[in-house]
C-alpha cells in the first residue's frame, strides 16, 4: 500500500499537539498513533543532499506560506 493514498492512514498536523493523537486512539477512531520528534533544517538539507526523500507528511515548517503565492527570482 502506498502511504500517500492509504485510507487508513490520517495525518495530524502537528499544530493539534498530542492530545488530538490521543483522543483518535481512546475514541476508537485510531488503533495506534505516532508523533515524531522535529526534523531540524540541516537534516532536512542532508537528505536532500544524499538524493534522498522523506515519507510523506513527516516535515512540519512554521510560518506556512500563503496559498496561492507566486515566488519569482530577482537579479
Amino acid at each position: 500500500d502506498d502511504p500517500r493514498t492509504n485510507d487508513r492512514i490520517e495525518f495530524i498536523g502537528g499544530i493539534h499537539g498530542t492530545d488530538r493523537l490521543v483522543n483518535h486512539v481512546e475514541s476508537g477512531r485510531a488503533a495506534v498513533a505516532f508523533s515524531m520528534y522535529p526534523v531540524s533544517v540541516e537534516q532536512l538539507m542532508a537528505i536532500a543532499d544524499c538524493g534522498e526523500i522523506m515519507p510523506p507528511k513527516s516535515t512540519w515548517f512554521e510560518p506556512k506560506l500563503r496559498d496561492g503565492l507566486v515566488l519569482h527570482t530577482f537579479g
